[in-house]
């Protein structure tokens, strides 16, 4: 989904008004019910559906969303508490009307009007339960927050100690286009966006305080959007939804592809497991596992959903030079082959992957120490007969740019366009604000995961997940950015169900079926 400026947002909404007809407290009305579905949501699978939802509004368009998502989560049977950062008299337009509305409903409105109000509030609810709405400030802001909205923002961050935080179209106190937080910011867990993200959303100096993003469809025409430029996108469930077709009840397992996942090495088959896994769990109809010998009982175990095949190994527990050969099946019967997770960077592992990338002429994912083992020579991936995603962290990206880590990081978006260019290859650059990039496309940015995913295994399982979704012929480009998707939702979901602190790898793989279940509901 296209990420846009401020100003493209406002023309948006103003020709959505004057060419279709579409008026502006219309689109108010839809875009406060989707932010009260997304609370809903929110709360069922994170068990504050019995808490309270408390609101607080501005006296701008932001307010006026805060009190349409009141009125119909006061429909949905919530208990709503909704604060005013102002005086009701001097609130005005689309804003007044559903403000009206939500009285009218039955909900009363409690109005701050001091610094001093604020400090008595986060007196009186310190250590309450529920999830807070923040629609105190919107795109339109620019500077830091003062007076009453810095103390709102400080009250709606005080209640965010207890329960989630969910920001109306932007964080309050966030510069929507650039992302900078000169002061008093809200620091959001959920922002859920109107129309089209905005640019700040996506832009690393936001990271802290936007958390996991999802987009309301207002009901803008395509015909407009289609004209909007723009050179990034964000990855939003409505991508994924194009991305995983329901089904047909006809189907059978052949429909669904083959996925070959080649992995492990002794003192390494955790990384195996997780990989195949997490492939067994994308969709794919088969997954068949190639791992050392010694480690294949382990492995056969732990995932009987699999076929895995014990590989010729080396002296050292890894697989051998010619531990595909040897294996003697055709690689062509496979619609996507892993390889990496657990290999070990032993020069043996290099010639095996060398092989794959001579040999294959499918989907090839390159992940962990089948990157580490080309290092900086690009031309063997430029060369490959396959179609290569390659899926670095900073440091392995650095690597493969004969740069430091350090850089990377500090230019992941240019970056991550030159990894994709020079190597002629789908480039996944993980991390906070995952990226995907690709020769002749946008660049595509994910928000969905958490600090909780920084933990060991977590990049194999992505890394099957891929494997398996690329085995369904899903295009290389697209597959890798649901494949981001979908793994940081999960971790999401884990958060939510459990917490951040705790949550492993293995988590994250049986929370995929849930959450092919929210893209794709059966």
């Amino acid at each position: 989904m296209k990420v846009v400026s401020t100003e493209q947002m406002r023309q948006l909404d103003e020709l959505a008004g004057a060419d279709f007809d579409i008026p502006g407290e219309e689109l108010m009305e839809r875009a406060g019910h989707g932010v009260a579905v997304v609370v809903d949501d929110l709360a069922r699978v994170s068990g504050f559906n019995h808490s309270p939802v408390r609101l607080v509004a501005g006296r701008g368009n932001n307010g006026g969303d805060v009190f349409v998502a009141a009125r119909h989560l006061h429909a949905m049977g919530y208990r709503v508490e909704v604060w005013l950062a102002g005086e009701r008299k001097r609130i005005s337009g689309d804003a007044a009307k559903h403000l009206e509305l939500m009285r009218n409903a039955g909900i009363a409105l409690e109005e701050v009007t001091t610094p001093q109000d604020w400090e008595d509030l986060t007196m009186m609810h310190e250590g309450g339960q529920g999830i807070v709405i923040d629609g105190v400030l919107g795109t339109g802001i620019r500077g830091p927050a003062r007076g009453l909205a810095a103390g709102a923002i400080q009250f709606i961050n005080m209640l965010g100690e207890a329960g989630p935080v969910v920001a109306v179209d932007i964080p309050s106190g966030m510069d929507a286009d650039t992302g900078v937080a000169e002061a008093d910011t809200v620091r959001a867990d959920l922002t859920v966006t109107m129309g089209l993200p905005k640019r700040g959303l996506v832009d690393p100096r936001g990271i802290e305080f936007v958390g996991a993003v999802e987009v309301v469809d207002l009901g803008i025409p395509e015909e407009l959007v289609d004209k909007v430029e723009s050179d990034l996108d964000l990855v939003t469930a409505i991508d994924a939804r194009r991305w995983l077709p329901r089904r047909p009840r006809a189907s059978h397992k052949g429909d669904y592809g083959h996925a070959l996942v080649i992995a492990g090495a002794a003192g390494y088959v955790g990384a195996a497991i997780l990989a195949v896994r997490a492939a067994v769990r994308s969709g794919v109809g088969l997954v068949t596992a190639l791992v050392p010998e010694s480690i294949a009982g382990v492995v056969a175990g732990a995932v009987p959903e699999a076929m895995v095949h014990a590989g010729r190994q080396s002296l050292h527990g890894a697989l051998a030079a010619d531990a595909v050969p040897a294996w003697g099946r055709n690689l062509a019967t496979f619609d996507a082959v892993l390889v990496g997770p657990g290999l070990t960077a032993h020069p043996e592992s290099r010639q095996l992957v060398l092989q794959l990338l001579k040999t294959f002429a499918g989907p090839l994912v390159l992940d962990a120490d089948a990157l580490n083992v080309i290092g900086g020579d690009h031309g063997l991936i430029q060369g490959s007969a396959a179609d290569v995603v390659v899926t670095p962290h900073p440091g392995e990206l650095g690597r493969l740019l004969n740069c430091p880590a350090a850089e990377v990081q500090a230019k992941r978006f240019e970056m991550v366009r030159r990894a994709a260019k020079l190597l002629g290859a789908v480039t996944v650059l993980k991390g906070a604000g995952t990226l995907v990039a690709a020769g002749g496309q946008p660049l595509s940015i994910n928000l969905t995961g958490n600090p909780g995913m920084a933990s060991g295994g977590m990049g194999d399982v992505l890394a099957g997940l891929l494997a398996g979704l690329l085995a369904q012929r899903i295009p290389a480009f697209d597959a890798a950015r649901l494949a981001v998707y979908l793994h940081g939702r999960a971790g999401d979901r884990v958060a939510w169900t459990t917490s951040q602190a705790g949550m492993i790898a293995g988590d994250v793989v049986d929370a995929f079926a849930h959450v092919f279940s929210d893209i794709v509901p059966r």
